[in-house]
């Protein structure tokens, strides 16, 4: 079918279909981040319960290496901001995505003549911000 639509709205799809691809990837980097946020402010709270002279070491590539409690500490606490910072972006980055999504949609359906019969977004009907349980 998409042969027989002009060449605009062949366009349009085209670029439907990169930002589909540019929101699975947003999804992916953001699930990366909160995983490694949640594992880091795990750490972070487990580090409270221990006494700070008990002997520590962290991960150098494939060495451990003994560190300072207060050092492992401020490690934990920059990885947890910058795991935030990131998360806050790729959030900002995923409604862009979103935003540009719709707005490329209504353009197409206009020059479609209106119907809407195209997806629900990005991640299709059941997406990002479906609802649900």
């Amino acid at each position: 079918m998409q042969g027989n639509l002009p060449p605009e709205a062949q366009e349009k799809i085209e670029e439907l279909q990169g930002l589909q691809e540019t929101a699975q990837e947003v999804a992916v980097q953001k699930q990366e981040a909160e995983s490694s946020l949640t594992e880091a402010q795990n750490a972070l709270d487990e580090l409270e319960n221990i006494d700070e002279d008990t002997t520590m070491y962290r991960n150098v590539g494939e060495l451990l290496v003994e560190t300072e409690y207060d050092e492992a500490e401020e490690d934990l606490e920059d990885k947890v901001d910058t795991l935030e910072i990131r998360l806050e972006t790729l959030e900002k980055q995923e409604d862009r995505v979103q935003q540009q999504f719709e707005s490329l949609q209504e353009e197409l359906e206009d020059l479609l003549g209106g119907g809407g019969a195209m997806g629900g977004g990005p991640a299709g009907p059941g997406g990002p911000g479906a609802g649900g349980a």
